[in-house]
């Protein structure tokens, strides 16, 4: 009975567990576009590895100061000669037999006998011990290099300029999401109006039912309803699909599962830019446009390359110091002695087959292939702006006369209602109304979709990206 009673309990838990997962996995993600904007700078892999990029070169700025600073080294060492080094040396028995009957020959202590010299000879000697040690602490600085010290701006450039581009990898990815979550605005507005619009031709055919019955209206109008409504279903589905497809898009550009459901909070607003002055804004993105600087920090970035090449041709000064111990013994019974001392270590590069010379050169090179890339990069940007202006200029005239054509359609759709019902217009008005009214509202939906890309647009050439952004990518390198 127990254990019925454990078994159902056990039960009871897994299924209320499997439908909590259940429920949790049917849930919505809604979608605000900062929330989008969020996930997207979160798991975009373009601004993963800009990001990475940037603690690299923090690390390389680290790494060029090192190189400036004092250097401590530990070396110790210990070993035993299995066999030990010999060297040619005279023979030493020879020399001093020769020494001292050379003495008594000369003093007269002996009679002159050259058959008592040994001949000379070399043999081979050793003058080492068996164990050995020794330990040495070395410490040098650099005193004057170049290389060093135009490697630490170099690399402090080099950080400066990974920074500008995670910036503007974090301005394309807001661009990219902007257009992808407006799109489905876009796509979700269209599908109101489709569906308004059958909803209006259903109830149409229902009124127009109503009046068969009672024989005010012909069968011909009631089979012309029923046809507009059964031509409008399949309009309404494929739009169900186009926004399923934009949803889609969107969770790429946010790399988030296919499989999760998702729901937009937002609305396309016409927001009108003031101020739009084109040769302002040409200066503008000169000064702020993201793409302008990452080339303008290549360029320098290259200058700092040739300036290192250069240094080459530099001397190199540095102060060293070393104390050491050592210590040798045939029986482990060390004879140990210490030594130190200190200098200034100066390296300079007199000769070597021109290579500094030409690497030099083809640094120049590399820069001035940036400098006309930066060029082109300027003159696209200032053509890029000015078609944007255009393209914000042509939709806003366009806009004002759109919102003037829906209220107008609105007003004829009511009209061929209303004519309809008193027996004076036809279904065929109604139907050309529900048309112009279903196409003037697209119109004015789809210039506004212009208008909010054009200004987006226009907003990253000028470099005009929201900085809570950035600080939000500076909160997950924190995090990281």
């Amino acid at each position: 009975m127990i254990f019925k009673e454990s078994m159902s309990k056990l039960l009871m838990s897994i299924v209320l567990i499997f439908s909590i997962s259940v429920t949790s996995s049917l849930a919505q993600t809604r979608l605000t576009l900062d929330k989008a904007i969020s996930i997207a700078l979160q798991n975009n892999a373009q601004t993963a590895v800009s990001k990475l990029e940037v603690q690299k070169a923090t690390a390389a700025v680290k790494e060029a100061y090192g190189y400036a600073m004092p250097t401590v080294g530990l070396n110790a060492q210990y070993y035993y000669y299995l066999e030990k080094m010999k060297m040619p040396f005279p023979d030493f028995n020879a020399m001093l037999n020769n020494s001292v009957y050379g003495v008594l020959f000369k003093e007269g202590v002996l009679p002159e006998d050259p058959e008592k010299y040994l001949p000379m000879a070399s043999s081979l000697q050793s003058f080492s011990l068996s164990n050995n040690y020794s330990a040495s602490i070395e410490v040098s600085q650099v005193l004057f290099n170049s290389a060093v010290f135009r490697g630490i701006g170099a690399s402090q450039i080099y950080l400066d300029a990974s920074k500008v581009q995670l910036r503007s990898n974090v301005a394309t990815t807001v661009l990219d999401v902007k257009k992808a979550f407006f799109g489905v605005l876009l796509v979700q507005n269209l599908l109101e109006i489709m569906e308004a619009s059958l909803e209006n031709a259903q109830t149409n055919y229902q009124n127009v039912e109503a009046l068969l019955k009672q024989g005010l209206v012909s069968e011909f109008d009631a089979m012309q309803v029923e046809v507009q409504v059964e031509n409008l279903k399949p309009q309404v589905e494929s739009i169900k699909n186009q926004l399923e497809n934009a949803k889609n898009g969107l969770k790429v550009i946010l790399n988030i599962d296919q499989n999760e459901e998702v729901e937009i909070d937002g609305s396309l607003v016409y927001d009108k830019m003031e101020g739009v002055s084109q040769q302002e804004f040409i200066g503008k993105a000169m000064k702020q446009n993201l793409d302008i600087l990452s080339m303008e920090y290549k360029v320098m970035v290259d200058e700092a390359f040739i300036d290192l090449d250069r240094s080459e041709f530099w001397p190199s000064v540095a102060a060293f110091g070393n104390y050491q111990f050592n210590g040798a013994a045939d029986d482990l019974n060390f004879q140990n002695y210490q030594q130190s001392m200190v200098g200034i270590s100066l390296q300079m590069n007199l000769f070597n087959g021109f290579q500094t010379t030409n690497r030099k050169q083809q640094a120049e090179i590399v820069m001035y292939q940036s400098q006309e890339q930066l060029d082109q990069i300027k003159d696209f940007t200032a053509s890029q702006v000015k078609a944007k202006i255009l393209d914000l200029q042509r939709v806003e005239k366009m806009l004002d006369a759109q919102e003037k054509n829906v209220g107008l359609a609105q007003k004829a759709y009511d009209i061929s209602l209303r004519r309809y019902q008193e027996g004076e217009g036809t279904q065929l008005e109604i139907k050309n109304s529900d048309i112009e009214l279903r196409t003037a509202k697209t119109n004015r939906l789809q210039s506004v979709y212009d208008y909010i890309v054009a200004k987006s647009e226009l907003e990253k050439l000028l470099g005009e990206v929201n900085e809570k952004y950035y600080e939000e990518i500076e909160l997950l390198n924190d995090n990281n």
